[in-house]
């Protein structure tokens, strides 16, 4: 799945992509774990309830604290719902 007609950079210090110049997604590592944040991601249907809003635009992450917190499935829903509010 992935994000494929985006580009990737290093934003503020931390692996982004980019559509449009844009932001969309993107993580940040900790010491005890990986945020994984959402550009729009306030606008992400998230039936999981894994979702945390972030910041004060639409944004929202997820922490992966483990590797047993990685849901492929989870995750390239996510990114599907990502690919098409970008296309919108």
């Amino acid at each position: 799945m992935g994000l494929p007609k985006t580009s990737t950079e290093l934003w503020h210090g931390h692996p982004v992509w980019l559509e449009n110049d844009l932001p969309v997604v993107g993580f940040k590592a900790y010491p005890n774990f990986v945020t994984v944040l959402f550009w729009r991601g306030q606008a992400i249907t998230d039936d999981s309830g894994k979702l945390n809003a972030s910041g004060s635009a639409e944004m929202s992450e997820f922490k992966l604290k483990s590797v047993d917190d990685f849901n492929s499935d989870l995750f390239d829903g996510w990114l599907q719902q990502v690919r098409e509010l970008e296309a919108a």
